[in-house]
């Protein structure tokens, strides 16, 4: 019987799993840009998808508060960032980063007040 586990907060082994994730995400849209340039290894809507699936995947091994918020803002700002590679469509980077920054800033604020945190032993 599996138990319903609440949102935890981070700790250095679940930053170390989303960095691994990332960085193992990162290396396979990195290939697929070879052949389909928006998607080149340093753009950035490739490094937000690959930060957004680390998140993902951080949250269904070690449900890490803050990989519930930051995953969709970094999906949605790689979307975006997304758009000039796909269409004729431009982006302000000015109003994508400040919605990324302040997306992550409010989710750490959010884990910090209302995530499990382990219990201390004795």
């Amino acid at each position: 019987m599996t138990q319903n586990q609440g949102a935890c907060c981070s700790s250095p082994a679940a930053i170390c799993y989303w960095f691994a994730a990332s960085l193992c995400a990162w290396a396979l849209l990195s290939l697929v840009g070879i052949y389909w340039y928006p998607l080149h290894g340093w753009s950035a809507s490739t490094i937000l998808f690959a930060m957004a699936i680390g998140c993902a995947a951080n949250w269904l091994k070690n449900r890490t508060f803050h990989c519930a918020i930051t995953g969709p803002v970094f999906l949605i700002a790689g979307f975006v960032f997304l758009l000039p590679g796909v269409a004729t469509f431009r982006v302000s980077t000015f109003g994508v980063w400040p919605f990324v920054l302040i997306g992550v800033g409010v989710a750490f604020l959010l884990e910090w007040r209302y995530a499990k945190r382990p219990t201390s032993r004795p």
